[in-house]
């Protein structure tokens, strides 16, 4: 269930409505690249065998790093906290409470989803006792220069071990109502001294109600913080009062899924995010939300970490009935320009709705584009999201590469009803030619996942891309501007809100999913 969710989670990262997000063949250590390291805050438990971890580099462009090294100075904790490489890395110790690790091969820093390192295992020592605490820093060179550091923090608290309780499963149309439980059982020896649930939630699932520990943005609820104490061998449960967007598609399926952690563990995902700059959730103004067992007031908290975290999920299933679906209207253009002229268009598809396509929980496309280039033109600037194709053959590896006469485009997992999702070709004129003609085609078919072979109205699937229009004739669905000045519609409505939204998503990827959310928006947009 762990793998699944990361995965999920790190999946939807484009809920902006940008186009699919494979970059670009990286360059080799562009000089000009910015950096951003970040190392979660770590609460390890007393007597334990310890917790891996990773540190995760973000780049303003895509780039390769060679001889890479990270340095991890816990010096603050030395004899209380142990770090080593994780097995078959290459780690040495560099004096007393100083790891240092070496990259075996180059590392590849994506502009989109970052670059990743061996993992190191940090562990207490015997010594360690419940609230020792102190700051771990990281630095880390290429080629022997410095390239980017980050400091975090390492704390000592008491072990337990949470579980999801079982999976539910309801049944409701768009815009129904309908209530599910969330489940947390104690199955460990320690008293768990309060419980947060943090949910991934699919973009159909709403609720209305504000709690005062619990955190939103929009309709959107990311995470309940409560007090309740939890006996060993015991579970605690709340209920919620959930309802389906009226734009949910219909009949499909939406899912919900609670991940449960200690206060401290809650704590740590938090920090890394904020230290990204990542907006806050709203916590709700209205009465608190309580498990079943309430407990009597208490002395403060101590740190607690869950031991064994990958038992913390429980699920709940929407099956949505009823008929609500989607009408996906190729978007084209119309330029006009003098020969050698260069003519910038958006182009892409209009979901016309009524339903949103919500495609996050498989990472596939929800349709497949194909753009013609217009006759007595060449494209010379395209999006990374479109690779060449001629016919059936896409080369993907080319994707974003100017110059071939089709091109096939991959949109990404999610199309907002009443949005539509472009990017910016831009074409130049070698030859003059009336009504020079060009075709965007939405719904193409595609040996696949993902795609959309539902449409409610197919004549609408192909626009035309005419430059140099004689007597008025328009170039089809969402034609561009007359002046060739083009440009990506606008991020507006529903799509701008799920970004912040979708809290559970970002802040389990921590500081690198509000990155990665916040640079898709300037790619292929809706």
């Amino acid at each position: 269930m762990l793998t699944h969710s990361t995965r999920r989670w790190l999946a939807g990262l484009g809920v902006a409505g940008a186009f699919v997000a494979a970059s670009a063949s990286p360059a080799v250590a562009a000089p000009a690249a910015e950096f951003d390291l970040y190392f979660e805050d770590v609460t390890v438990a007393a007597d334990s065998p310890g917790v891996v971890r990773s540190p995760a580099l973000y780049s303003s462009e895509s780039t390769v790093l060679n001889e890479v090294s990270v340095r991890y100075d816990y010096s603050s904790l030395a004899g209380k906290i142990t770090l080593a490489g994780e097995s078959g890395n290459d780690c040495t110790a560099d004096g007393e409470g100083v790891l240092l690790c070496r990259e075996y091969a180059p590392v590849t820093v994506d502009e989109l989803y970052g670059g990743f390192f061996g993992e190191v295992v940090i562990a207490p020592t015997d010594k360690a006792a419940n609230g020792d605490a102190g700051e771990l820093k990281i630095s880390l060179k290429a080629a022997g220069k410095d390239v980017a550091s980050y400091a975090s923090r390492i704390r000592v608290g008491e072990g337990v071990d949470l579980q999801g309780g079982p999976d539910t499963t309801v049944t409701a149309a768009p815009g129904g109502k309908f209530q599910a439980p969330v489940t947390v059982f104690n199955v460990g020896t320690t008293e768990v001294d309060g419980v947060v649930a943090m949910f991934d939630t699919d973009y159909g699932i709403r609720t209305k109600e504000r709690f005062d520990n619990c955190l939103y943005a929009d309709d959107f609820l990311f995470a309940c913080e409560f007090d309740e104490k939890i006996p060993a061998s015991g579970g605690a449960t709340a209920t919620f009062n959930y309802e389906l967007a009226t734009d949910t598609y219909a009949p499909g399926r939406e899912y919900s899924y609670a991940w449960f952690m200690t206060p401290a563990d809650f704590e740590d995902l938090l920090a890394v995010r904020e230290g990204a700059g990542a907006e806050k959730a709203h916590r709700g103004t209205g009465k608190t939300l309580s498990l079943k067992a309430v407990s009597a007031a208490r002395a403060a908290r101590a740190a607690q970490t869950d031991t064994d975290p990958s038992n913390n999920f429980s699920g709940l299933q929407v099956d949505v009935t009823g008929k609500n679906g989607a009408d996906l209207e190729a978007v084209g253009a119309t330029l006009n320009g003098k020969k050698g002229a260069e003519l910038t268009a958006a182009l892409g598809f209009r979901n016309n709705g009524p339903a949103t396509l919500d495609y996050l929980r498989s990472d596939s496309n929800v349709t497949y584009v194909d753009v013609t280039v217009p006759t007595g033109t060449t494209a010379v600037e395209v999006p990374v999201e479109c690779a060449p194709r001629t016919g059936g053959d896409v080369e993907w590896p080319e994707a974003g590469t100017p110059g071939a006469a089709e091109y096939r485009c991959y949109p990404g997992p999610f199309a907002p009803a009443g949005e539509a999702l472009t990017g910016e070709f831009k074409f130049r004129i070698d030859k003059v030619i009336a009504n020079a003609t060009g075709t965007v085609k939405v719904n193409v078919p595609c040996e696949c996942e993902g795609g959309f072979y539902e449409d409610l109205k197919p004549a609408n699937d192909v626009a035309k891309i005419l430059v140099n229009a004689a007597g008025g004739e328009g170039g089809g669905a969402g034609d561009g501007d007359g002046d060739g000045d083009g440009g990506s519609l606008p991020i507006t409505g529903q799509s701008t809100g799920l970004i912040a939204g979708l809290g559970a998503l970002l802040l389990a990827a921590g500081a690198g999913g509000y990155l990665v959310a916040k640079r898709r928006r300037t790619r292929f947009v809706a």
